[in-house]
């Protein structure tokens, strides 16, 4: 991918790697649902429920790139954009809110991170894949000028956050019996994503930040 592809370019890079999030993402929820039904995992469930808030703000912002590829008129993709970038922001503090209720809960029930085959493969992967996308995302939102694609590509960061926090909690809590490690590590995020989700509430940030 050269840095010397044009906008128009950039547009189609950036639609194949929302598409490519968002069929993961359904993929994501279905596996920690099911994974999360079968060992009674709160933390599974929780990351499913992730999934499902990533999945909305990952369809909506692919129906933004599609009004600017169809070649829609300027204002008419900036008032599309900034609808989508407030959604997205929307969907940071239900992400916080659900991160905090999480933990919460897992805290005051002494609940450690339930060791679920499928799940831990599907945090390794989602480790491995969520930084990837969430790095290119954000290259496309640079070069397209689109807060709101830089936006939902840190929320694709933050999957992978979680991920790390699933696994670190499993480990620790296997091998020195922290119990708590998951929760905490998650609570950590919190102030990140309110600030996030405040600034694309207020359509604010610039791709050049």
């Amino acid at each position: 991918m050269s840095p010397q592809r044009g906008s128009h370019d950039w547009n189609a890079i950036a639609i194949r790697l929302v598409a490519a999030t968002l069929a993961y993402n359904v993929i994501e929820a279905v596996v920690a649902l099911w994974s999360g039904a079968e060992a009674d995992s709160i933390a599974l469930l929780g990351f499913g429920l992730d999934s499902i808030i990533e999945c909305s703000a990952a369809a909506l912002l692919f129906w933004r790139l599609r009004v600017e590829v169809r070649g829609a008129d300027h204002a008419t993709v900036e008032r599309t954009e900034r609808r989508v970038h407030r959604f997205v922001g929307g969907t940071f503090i239900a992400l916080a809110l659900y991160v905090t209720a999480q933990a919460i809960v897992t805290l005051w029930r002494r609940e450690p991170p339930a060791a679920s085959g499928p799940g831990i493969l599907l945090a390794a992967a989602s480790l491995t894949v969520m930084p990837i996308l969430s790095f290119w995302k954000l290259r496309a939102a640079r070069e397209i000028g689109s807060a709101a694609l830089r936006a939902e590509a840190k929320e694709t960061l933050a999957c992978a956050y979680l991920s790390l926090a699933l696994l670190v909690g499993l480990a620790l809590n296997a091998i020195a019996g922290l119990w708590w490690a998951d929760p905490a590590a998650a609570l950590v995020m919190v102030p990140w994503l309110v600030k996030e989700g405040r600034e694309g509430l207020r359509a604010e940030g610039c791709c050049g930040d």
